[in-house]
């Protein structure tokens, strides 16, 4: 089987900076992830995960590392750069994995953040121009 590494994205929002509002969100949104990509943790190579600056009640690794098998993940958090007018108290995600080259990718967007990419925020299958070929 021949394998390729992929990116995925994704993000989703929240209603308030709270670890309880932001646990449900992140859960949510890697919940999607793993269902709809029927990605494992041992197929990831890493996450970074971004919050607007509104954002400061708890990191999405922290809520992320004890899911079974992703305490292997190299993580990271940071701040997502400030536009003026952009969606505020978003937390978006960027994958990189490796998945056998037939498995189609689905980008996340769950909540406000089906606004940032409407044309992501359904079940998509990844273009074969946005596939990374790798020989290892």
């Amino acid at each position: 089987m021949e394998w390729r590494l992929r990116a995925i994205r994704g993000a989703t929002t929240v209603s308030e900076n709270t670890v309880e509002a932001i646990r449900e969100a992140v859960s949510e949104l890697l919940d999607e992830l793993e269902r709809r990509n029927q990605l494992q943790p041992e197929e990831m190579i890493s996450v970074t995960f971004s919050v607007t600056r509104d954002l400061d009640a708890i990191f999405p690794a922290a809520i992320a590392r004890p899911r079974p098998g992703w305490d292997n993940v190299a993580m990271l958090d940071v701040q997502q750069m400030h536009v003026e007018g952009s969606l505020q108290r978003c937390i978006r995600f960027l994958i990189h994995a490796y998945l056998p080259a037939s498995v189609s990718v689905h980008h996340i967007y769950l909540r406000e953040a089906t606004k940032l990419r409407p044309d992501w925020s359904f079940p998509q299958a990844l273009q074969a121009s946005q596939v990374i070929e790798s020989k290892v």
